[in-house]
């Protein structure tokens, strides 16, 4: 463990102005000890808001605070795109909606690319985080912007998970939640489909055990293969195989005599496509660390079991799903509306696309979402 001492940028006491609207902005919020009993010292998050904050007498405030998926970042709005703004169902006529970017990231939260205190990246000394983690550092951003309760937190697939988190260890500063796309914990079939994921990443030579940002070499192969077994389990069968078939390449043939890399299958081009899109713009070691997050997410640890820790839940929590969900499936969102201790409400987001049906369905998660607040805050849709 780094026992470095904390330069403590921050004192509990101290708070920043308000992030101009749509503008990504960083703030310190200084170090943040790990539920396994590491610390990210004089952390920093990134975070973006619409819609102008208002708060009552009571401390309480209008933000919907939104928690991006995996390879998210604060941009809610471009990754959300038409569910947040004047007149939406994320309405910032309304709301004032916030997104952060979640600890461990690559999108101005520190995370293993980011400079360490004694001036190198992090790399291998960025310690293992948990869900619970990544809501402690956010927690630690709304009390340096001087924010106590919020309206409501909401979102999906690692999103969802943080969502849970917030509502357990901290449902004093939650009005409302809505969570999509996710289990209680992830089951056996989530932790093996995602440990190989980071074995991809980590078996590459390029890797060099974490180290590689201070070198010329990035695990770019390793990230992609990790992104191509990824987008599988985001995707539906039926919608790949209705878009792609057996169909060639075009221009590529991938039944001659010998196997030829370059001869490839439709879908095959397309994970490609997916896969150097992430590579250019995403850190491994960021997919490493939120990939291992995903694997530690139990909300029943240290709390008598996931259907206990569920049955406390008192916050009033929105449950939806996607039915053709291979990497979350339905069953696991059932299980959720099922013990949570205060439902307001089940919805079932029809979809062939799969797991990412909760980004892509705009009017389906746009309705749920207005349901949602109608019965969350009695306030009638836009």
């Amino acid at each position: 463990m780094n026992t470095q001492p904390s330069k403590q940028l921050i004192s509990p006491s101290q708070s920043f102005p308000f992030p101009e609207e749509g503008k990504a902005e960083i703030f310190p919020v200084g170090d943040i000890r790990t539920e396994a009993g590491g610390v990210v010292w004089d952390a920093r998050i990134a975070v973006q808001r619409w819609g102008e904050l208002r708060r009552d007498t009571d401390g309480s405030t209008n933000i919907i605070l939104v928690e991006h998926a995996l390879t998210g970042d604060s941009d809610a709005v471009n990754w959300w795109n038409g569910l947040i703004g004047p007149g939406l169902s994320l309405d910032t006529d309304r709301y004032c909606v916030m997104c952060t970017n979640a600890l461990g990231g690559c999108s101005g939260t520190t995370g293993p690319s980011s400079p360490h205190p004694d001036g190198r990246p992090w790399g291998s000394r960025f310690p293992a985080l948990s869900i619970r983690d990544l809501v402690t550092a956010e927690r630690q951003l709304l009390d340096v912007l001087g924010i106590s309760k919020v309206t409501a937190v909401v979102g999906g697939s690692m999103g969802g998970a943080r969502t849970l988190e917030w509502i357990l260890m901290h449902p004093e500063r939650v009005g409302a939640a809505a969570i999509l796309a996710v289990s209680a914990r992830a089951s056996a079939w989530q932790i093996g489909i995602q440990s190989a994921q980071i074995s991809a990443i980590t078996n590459d030579p390029e890797w060099l055990n974490g180290e590689y940002h201070s070198t010329s070499g990035y695990p770019r192969q390793g990230l992609a293969a990790a992104r191509r077994i990824a987008h599988l389990t985001y995707r539906g069968e039926q919608e790949i195989d209705e878009r792609f078939g057996t169909d060639a390449q075009d221009g590529e043939n991938p039944l001659g005599v010998f196997r030829d890399p370059g001869q490839r299958f439709a879908v095959q081009s397309y994970l490609d496509h997916q896969a150097r899109k992430l590579v250019e713009r995403f850190d491994a070691g960021s997919y490493v660390v939120l990939t291992e997050a995903l694997n530690r997410h139990d909300i029943g640890r240290g709390r008598g079991g996931l259907n206990k820790a569920l049955s406390e839940i008192q916050v009033p929590t929105l449950v939806a799903g996607v039915d053709t969900d291979i990497l979350y499936p339905y069953h696991q969102q059932e299980h959720i509306s099922r013990n949570v201790g205060n439902l307001l409400g089940m919805a079932k987001i029809v979809s062939p696309v799969g797991h990412d049906a909760f980004l892509t369905e705009t009017r389906q998660v746009a309705r749920v979402f207005r349901r949602f607040l109608l019965l969350a805050t009695g306030a009638n849709p836009a």
